[in-house]
């Protein structure tokens, strides 16, 4: 009777703290809406439930074009993260090349292959459901190739003992290890998904919630730009909610205790090492150039290999290209870069205090949820409007961009620590802060460093969207201007500098987490 009325407390609770916190979140943004409403920056929920209930067909469609789109997206996105990630399992062999092919579509900035899906799709949903695709598509492949790894070595040898091969070991061992990983990818992905069908629409598409949101922007509508975002983190967090639900109806076990060996050195020959960024560099050359002659796209705003390397190389005036392109770059990298810091710092930070709290947990998640669920191309304008045009409000907009998925890596990677490690140190009576820095931490690495890797390219992309919607400078800057005046040979040649930028930046974070989980999760180092 005691342990039933204990367990009927704690649910209680546990449905208590998440809707304290959302009536006071309400409250806290209803009196900042009423103290700064002469600012022009702020809607409370007073105001704009007074919008929603005027204009709700309105939205009602909108919103529900826009799902429809970031749905298929989501759908077709994830297939293609699950295939590359069985493959590469499958296959180890080409699991490098399959990464690195897949990293560098990943790479390439929204904000640039938006206006070029534009006119390559015309009018209609193919731009929306693409970017939408593109965008989580590597945030499920990522954890989920950390997750298919995060098995014992000793149940891959029972599998071996059976006579099994590679495809028994994926579908009865590794599959299942997976799906907590997977589902994190889910959840990150959703919010990204409706992010992509927006910036789809804000290429130049005739309905949907991104069309919307530049009318009510570009009319100075405060109510109608806070209701049509708070529409769409809604709609965010109700498949975050759901993916959420689901993930815990399916993984009711506990984390295996992974005992893998430490790896001392690598034997993989030099020159193989050298020839893997030659193979990728000519496969992408070739998927580019071919992809281009299939489709008989216009060469005017269709640009080819060639046209960039003559643009930024050998025509006469690619010195003067190169340094307008370098000086944008420089200037994006340097808000980009502290942003970034910021922002893991930030998302590991959270996490490991909301596993030292856990009743805190229940209060804090829903509104970090809700502020990742507001799409970047609604927030940037207004924290730029608010903080200004210099660096602080890029530097804010990229932190917010890479705080929520390293929130949630770092959250669930904390979550994987095995039972049996916590058990020895509570028989050893170990505080809760010796607990999580010599057990906790350490099994929380992959998936810290699964995020790290994913965030580089999401730096860019805020970055870059900031500059685009907001700022006017850098890089961001440089290909609004030159897509709104068909200067298709920089645009294309920006966004072959920003994929290889980030590209270098993610082979750094790489090399970096190979050093460290040599030490802390060997098995992550094995094909």
């Amino acid at each position: 009777m005691t342990i039933a009325l204990h367990q009927l407390r704690r649910r209680g609770a546990d449905r208590f703290y998440p809707v304290l916190s959302a009536l006071v979140a309400l409250l806290m943004w209803e009196l900042l809406a009423r103290v700064f409403a002469q600012t022009y920056l702020i809607a409370g929920p007073v105001e704009i439930s007074r919008y929603l209930w005027d204009h709700a067909g309105l939205v009602a469609r909108a919103a529900g074009i826009t799902t429809f789109a970031a749905a298929i997206g989501f759908v077709l996105g994830n297939a293609v993260a699950i295939a590359l990630a069985v493959a590469a399992v499958l296959l180890p062999s080409l699991a490098r090349l399959i990464s690195a092919l897949a990293l560098v579509v990943f790479c390439l900035p929204l904000v640039a292959t938006g206006p070029i899906l534009r006119v390559i799709w015309g009018p209609g949903l193919g731009p929306q459901i693409t970017l939408a695709a593109l965008a989580v598509y590597y945030t499920t492949f990522l954890p989920l190739m950390v997750g298919l790894r995060a098995a014992p070595p000793s149940w891959f040898d029972l599998v071996r003992s059976y006579g099994r091969g590679r495809f028994s070991a994926l579908v009865e061992v590794r599959a299942m290890a997976s799906l907590p990983y997977l589902f994190a990818g889910l959840q990150i992905a959703a919010p990204a998904a409706f992010l992509g069908a927006m910036f789809g629409e804000f290429t130049g598409a005739e309905r949907g919630m991104g069309v919307l949101t530049i009318r009510a922007m570009r009319s100075l509508d405060v109510a109608g730009t806070w209701a049509l975002a708070s529409t769409a983190a809604a709609i965010s967090m109700l498949a975050y909610a759901g993916l959420g639900r689901l993930s815990r109806a399916l993984n009711n076990g506990p984390p295996p205790l992974i005992l893998a060996p430490v790896l001392e050195g690598e034997r993989r020959a030099r020159w193989r090492a050298l020839l893997h960024p030659i193979l990728v560099t000519l496969i992408l050359l070739a998927i580019w150039w071919l992809s281009m002659e299939a489709a008989n796209l216009s060469p005017f705003f269709a640009k080819r290999p060639a046209d960039v390397w003559a643009f930024l190389i050998t025509a006469p005036e690619a010195a003067a290209h190169r340094a307008t392109l370098g000086a944008a770059l420089l200037e994006t990298l340097v808000l980009a870069l502290p942003g970034y810091l910021l922002g893991l710092a930030l998302g590991l930070g959270l996490a490991i205090v909301l596993v030292l709290a856990p009743k805190l947990a229940r209060g804090v998640m829903p509104v970090a949820i809700a502020l990742r669920a507001i799409p970047i191309v609604i927030t940037a304008p207004l924290i730029v409007v608010a903080l200004g045009r210099g660096p602080a409000g890029t530097i804010t907009i990229v932190a917010l961009m890479i705080f929520f998925p390293s929130l949630v890596a770092c959250y669930q990677g904390l979550a994987r620590t095995p039972r049996q490690v916590l058990d020895l140190f509570d028989s050893y009576a170990a505080s809760p802060l010796r607990r999580m820095a010599s057990a906790q931490f350490p099994a929380m690495l992959p998936a810290f460093f699964a995020a790290a890797r994913m965030a580089v390219p999401a730096a860019i992309l805020a970055a870059t969207t900031a500059e685009w919607l907001a700022t006017g400078r850098g890089i961001g800057g440089l290909m609004a201007l030159t897509a709104s005046t068909s200067g298709y040979k920089m645009l294309w040649s920006a966004v072959v500098v920003l994929a290889a930028v980030a590209v270098a930046g993610y082979v750094v974070v790489a090399q970096i987490e190979r050093a460290v989980l040599r030490i802390y999760g060997a098995e992550q180092l094995t094909r």
